[in-house]
């Protein structure tokens, strides 16, 4: 999951700040409340717990941010150089 991933890596980052998370995966925001849950569930549920965190549901059509990044296409050849423009400007 790549929140809790974020999470841990980005962690001296997070800790002591408001974080507000805008995801398409809305099983993430019932996943706190959850009362009994796997093992794996309950580690993410207390990682999650740590920060100072909302969770807000978003779709992904107005995810746009997201949305865009899903849609990238992916060229080996051009892997050496990155573009600093969108290809709509």
């Amino acid at each position: 999951m790549a929140v809790i991933f974020v999470f841990e890596r980005f962690r001296p980052y997070l800790i002591g700040s408001h974080v507000i998370v805008y995801t398409n995966h809305s099983a993430l925001k019932h996943l706190v409340s959850k009362k009994v849950a796997k093992p794996r569930l309950v580690r993410w549920v207390l990682l999650l717990q740590e920060f100072n965190c909302e969770i807000r549901d978003k779709k992904g059509s107005e995810n746009l941010v997201a949305d865009y990044l899903r849609r990238i296409l992916y060229d080996r050849e051009s892997e050496s150089t990155v573009s600093e423009y969108f290809p709509d400007e």
